[in-house]
């Protein structure tokens, strides 16, 4: 996800979290021009009482009913911080997510102290403050991130 210094524990907080994307069609190719967001405790029935998913849409150019569901987040551990992390995982019928914008929501903890640092904005792809009880700066730079499928 991005270099991080003297953090761990990044994550979403809470189910009201928005996870940014724009996401495709699985049928025909169609990508959203607008960015579109997940949340946790958002639910939508599936066409034929085939339970529900995070997200229900209708494709644009096709028609044809995808879904994707948030299955669950994960905290990021500041081992390794230059390798791949997963953060979320995501059950995609129809729709596939092809690009993720971060933005405000996140949080984590000082690595050596546990300080709380809150509402992380990652908007600009980079974060940084100070941990005032190490006398350490903190930060996460240069954020990037991929999509695999498993």
């Amino acid at each position: 996800m991005g270099k991080i210094c003297n953090i761990t524990r990044l994550r979403a907080e809470g189910e009201d979290f928005r996870w940014y994307l724009k996401l495709k069609c699985g049928n025909c190719g169609e990508v959203s021009e607008k960015w579109q967001y997940l949340r946790l405790m958002d639910s939508a029935p599936l066409k034929g009482g085939r339970g529900s998913a995070t997200m229900v849409q209708k494709c644009k150019l096709c028609s044809r009913e995808n879904s994707i569901g948030t299955c669950r987040d994960t905290d990021r551990a500041a081992e390794d911080s230059e390798k791949f992390k997963t953060i979320v995982e995501f059950e995609c019928r129809g729709l596939e997510p092809v690009d993720f914008q971060p933005q405000a929501g996140f949080a984590a903890e000082g690595a050596e102290s546990g300080t709380p640092f809150n509402d992380i904005n990652l908007l600009e792809k980079d974060w940084n403050d100070y941990d005032e009880k190490t006398k350490e700066s903190v930060g996460i730079y240069e954020v990037t991130h991929k999509f695999v499928k498993c």
